[in-house]
């Protein structure tokens, strides 16, 4: 084979290789992209899942106060604390 029929093989397959590695870059970069979209989003929904969670817990501390329990207890059951002549402590 003489330098001439090589170089006829060799410019089309550099040429092949040089495109495969640029759709490669490209699909890469297009990828990338894709994934950075997914992570902002996921960072989002993250970001509004602990907003969410430090709600739910002043949520929860506010039900378990004192003042809301009686209030509740007065309200809906109808419950009232007894005169202090009514208490009997009951020791064991």
């Amino acid at each position: 084979m003489n330098a001439r029929a090589a170089l006829i093989i060799a410019v089309p397959l550099l040429w092949l290789a040089a495109l495969g590695s640029a759709a490669g870059a490209i699909y890469c970069k297009h990828r990338a992209r894709q994934m950075f979209v997914q992570l902002e989003a996921l960072n989002a929904r993250r970001d509004n899942l602990e907003i969410e969670w430090g709600q739910l817990q002043l949520e929860q501390s506010a039900w378990a106060t004192h003042a809301f329990v009686e209030r509740v207890a007065s309200a809906k059951l109808h419950m009232a604390m007894p005169p202090p002549k009514q208490i009997e402590i009951v020791a064991p």
